[in-house]
């Protein structure tokens, strides 16, 4: 790939903090540090629920995993602007054939999310708010730090500001060695998480189980009824940040 020219709506953007979940663990690691004491965090406020859940009904009351979701310094991890922009990338270690058939995967889990959530897909990844790659996740340890593990999935996310508001992007890495069936959950998986459903369910049966299955299912009543349970609470993503200055 070429140079990336930063997109206009990108310029003048800081750049604040960074996070990743993984597909095994659910790890959450601090990568930045915050914004200076001339500014603070926005406070926590709700934003009006999306459309989209509002209409959303689990006649099934099938329940939720919400108490498994992870809260952060900013709350939790909800969209306030819609469309959701989504890149997929498209491969080049790969022949055509092989290239099409991973698009077609991870957008059919673009598509699946869709119902629950506005999402567009785009072609340029500097404006997107979510970027998925087919690329190796970085290895990780194992818990005697000595033996390095592969992985599935990884997701992160970054803060940053634009015109004085706190926003989020995300990346998703998909493991190149993932074929068939588990592009699709995994693509399915990670992007419930950037969704802003910041952890993993302890059943099989939920698109957002902490780990692989044989029969990966679909998004589950209770994945969406968590989501909704998520759009329900407050964040400082979306809101202004708080000018310390003008406080004294």
């Amino acid at each position: 790939m070429g140079k990336i020219t930063l997109h206009p709506i990108l310029n003048n953007r800081k750049l604040l903090t960074a996070f990743v979940l993984t597909i095994s663990t659910g790890l959450l690691i601090i990568l930045a540090n915050f914004p200076s004491n001339a500014t603070s965090l926005p406070s926590p406020k709700l934003h009006p629920l999306p459309s989209t859940l509002v209409q959303w009904k689990d006649i099934t009351n099938s329940g939720d995993y919400f108490s498994q979701v992870e809260t952060t310094e900013v709350g939790y991890l909800i969209w306030s602007k819609f469309p959701i922009r989504v890149y997929v990338e498209q491969p080049t270690a790969v022949n055509n054939q092989q290239a099409e058939a991973w698009v077609k995967s991870v957008l059919q889990a673009v598509q699946e999310w869709s119902v629950y959530l506005p999402l567009t897909v785009v072609e340029k990844p500097e404006i997107a708010d979510i970027k998925i790659e087919r690329k190796a996740p970085p290895l990780k340890l194992s818990p005697d730090k000595k033996i390095p593990r592969a992985r599935s999935a990884l997701t992160s996310y970054q803060l940053y500001t634009s015109n004085n508001f706190l926003f989020h992007r995300f990346t998703i890495l998909l493991s190149p060695s993932q074929t068939g069936n588990y592009v699709v959950a995994a693509a399915r998986h990670e992007l419930g998480h950037a969704l802003g459903i910041w952890g993993h369910s302890l059943s099989q049966t939920d698109a957002l189980y902490f780990s692989q299955v044989r029969n990966p299912p679909t998004i589950s009543s209770r994945d969406v009824n968590t989501l909704k349970r998520v759009y329900q609470q407050p964040t400082s993503l979306g809101w202004p940040l708080i000018d310390n200055s003008k406080m004294n």
